[in-house]
């Protein structure tokens, strides 16, 4: 099975937008602005692995030409 470096990445965001959804959700249910203040958080955390994602596959393509997660079985010592 191959898998895309791309796919594995979009599906964190979409898991991350979904915790975010759930702060602000539970935040309004109960009247108290801690949602909105973790949702800053999750948003800060998605930035950075957006960050680290789009370095490791620029050097991932750098380096083996391809963006396929099987190739990262090379990168054993």
């Amino acid at each position: 099975m191959r898998r895309n470096i791309i796919f594995v990445l979009m599906s964190m965001e979409i898991m991350f937008n979904a915790v975010g959804l759930a702060f602000i959700t539970g935040g309004s249910r109960w009247m108290q602005a801690d949602g909105q203040i973790m949702f800053m958080l999750v948003l800060t955390l998605a930035a950075a692995e957006v960050a680290v994602g789009l370095a490791l596959v620029l050097q991932l393509y750098k380096r083996f030409k391809t963006l396929d997660l099987d190739v990262l079985s090379k990168l054993k010592g």
